[in-house]
C-alpha cells in the first residue's frame, strides 16, 4: 500500500478544490489515505462475503458429484468443452488489460486507461455472447433442471416377486440445476463488472481517476478479478469432470 500511498500524497495538491480540499475526498475522511484505506476494506469485506455465498455452491456440487458420480460425468458430456475454454482464455485475457488499465490509471494515461478498460469490457461482452450461445443450446435441447421421480424395479430374491419402487433418483437434471445457478450467477456478477467498467470509462473521460485519486478503478479490478477467478474454477469442475 505504500506505493498507493506515495501516489495519493504526492498528487492530492493537483485535485484540490478551492478551499485547499481535494475534490474527491468525502467530508467525512480527515485525508485520502484515511478514505482509500476505508474503501479497499469494505472492498475486502464485501469479496469475502462472494466467496463465502460461492464456497456454499461448490460445497453443493461436490455433494452431488458424490452421491451420483456417473450421473455428473455422463451429464458434464452435453456441455462444450471448446466454448467453455474460449471463454476462459477471455477472462483471463480481461484480467490482463483490467490490471494494466489500473497501473494506467495510477500513472496518468488517461487515453491508454481508456482503451484497455474497453478491451476488459469488450472481452466481457463476448464471454456473454458465448453464455448466451451456451444457454440457447441446453434450452433447445431440454437439458434443463429440475427433479427426477421415476419407478425403480428390483427383483426380491425371497418373496420371489419384483418390487417396484417409487422415488427421486439423480439424473441429469440434477447436473444442469447446479450448473444454470452456478453459471447463471457468475453470469450476473460478469454484467454488473460490466456496468462499473461503462462507470470507470466515464470517471476516466471526465478526469476524475489520476495518479492522485485511483481508487475506484482499483477495487473494481479486484472485484473483476474475483469473478474471473470463479470462472476459473467452475471451467474445470462443469466442463473437465474426470
Amino acid at each position: 500500500m505504500s506505493t498507493a500511498d506515495s501516489g495519493v500524497h504526492g498528487s492530492d495538491h493537483g485535485a484540490h478544490g478551492h478551499d485547499d480540499h481535494p475534490v474527491h475526498l468525502q467530508h467525512h475522511f480527515d485525508n485520502s489515505s484515511q478514505q482509500e484505506a476505508a474503501a479497499k476494506l469494505g472492498m475486502w469485506v464485501f469479496l469475502g462475503t462472494e466467496i463465502l455465498m460461492f464456497s456454499g455452491l461448490f460445497l453443493a456440487y461436490f455433494v452431488l458429484r458424490g452421491m451420483y458420480p456417473e450421473m455428473v460425468l455422463h451429464a458434464h458430456e452435453q456441455l462444450n468443452k471448446e466454448l467453455g475454454a474460449v471463454n476462459t482464455v477471455v477472462l483471463i485475457l480481461s484480467s490482463l488489460t483490467m490490471a494494466l488499465a489500473v497501473r494506467s490509471a495510477q500513472t496518468n494515461n488517461k487515453e491508454r486507461t481508456n482503451q484497455l478498460l474497453l478491451v476488459t469490457l469488450l472481452c466481457a461482452g463476448t464471454f456473454m455472447v458465448i453464455k448466451y450461445i451456451e444457454y440457447s443450446a441446453k434450452f433447445e435441447h431440454g437439458t434443463l433442471p429440475g427433479s427426477f421421480y421415476a419407478e425403480h424395479i428390483s427383483y426380491n430374491l425371497e418373496r420371489g416377486v419384483e418390487v417396484v419402487q417409487k422415488g427421486w433418483y439423480g439424473g441429469d437434471q440434477l447436473f444442469f440445476g447446479i450448473y444454470f445457478v452456478m453459471t447463471g450467477l457468475h453470469g450476473v456478477h460478469v454484467l454488473v463488472g460490466m456496468g462499473l467498467i461503462i462507470w470507470m470509462m466515464k470517471m476516466n473521460h471526465d478526469g476524475r481517476l489520476h495518479s492522485g485519486y485511483f481508487t475506484p478503478i482499483e477495487n473494481v479490478g479486484l472485484y473483476w478479478h474475483l469473478v474471473d477467478l470463479v470462472w476459473i474454477f467452475l471451467f474445470p469442475l462443469l466442463y473437465l469432470v474426470k
